[in-house]
């Protein structure tokens, strides 16, 4: 469908000051959601534009902005889950060098640890884990935005927690799941 035939999409609808209200309150937790999901800053604004848009094109449908927060968390995270199931069939090419990136923070032991282990994790366990203990979900919630049982978030953050546990070593017990250097991002 082009902009022509969606005409209530174009730039300068009615309520494009209202969803660059919601962009400025929530793109940074958005982006932070996104960036413990992958681990990459730059993958994690590529999730987080690619879910807005998601979010700007059903903006006139949305009937209940109440939900928003849980309804554009939910979308990161299937734009999360969609693009990791895409790489099996697109890779890129990786080369064994870093491109330079500017420092914003020196990361703690902490937090590279903790970044590092949930590195491993499989998508869905991770997930989990940055929603139940970044985002602070309930398991119910949690559920209902990967819409699956409440046992299965359940058994996911065991799964996880233990393989967390046996990744960090003792390291885990003084460990806590924190923004992990997200606040100036």
């Amino acid at each position: 469908m082009t902009s022509r035939s969606r005409p209530e999409n174009r730039p300068g609808s009615p309520w494009d000051g209202e969803f660059a209200r919601y962009f400025g309150e929530r793109a940074h937790s958005l982006r932070a959601t996104a960036y413990l999901l992958c681990g990459d800053w730059h993958q994690a604004e590529d999730l987080t534009q690619a879910a807005l848009l998601k979010l700007y094109l059903a903006w006139p449908r949305l009937a209940r902005h109440d939900t928003l927060d849980a309804y554009a968390r939910k979308v990161v995270l299937r734009t999360f889950l969609a693009e990791h199931r895409k790489v099996r069939w697109k890779r890129e090419r990786l080369t064994g060098e870093l491109p330079e990136v500017p420092v914003e923070r020196a990361e703690t032991e902490q937090d590279e640890l903790v970044r590092h282990a949930l590195g491993v994790l499989a998508p869905r366990q991770r997930a989990v884990l940055v929603l139940r203990y970044f985002d602070d979900l309930s398991v119910e919630e949690t559920a209902a935005a990967l819409g699956c049982s409440t046992g299965t978030v359940k058994s996911q953050a065991a799964r996880a927690l233990a393989t967390l546990r046996k990744r960090l070593g003792p390291h885990f017990g003084s460990l806590s799941f924190s923004t992990g250097g997200l606040e100036g991002r």
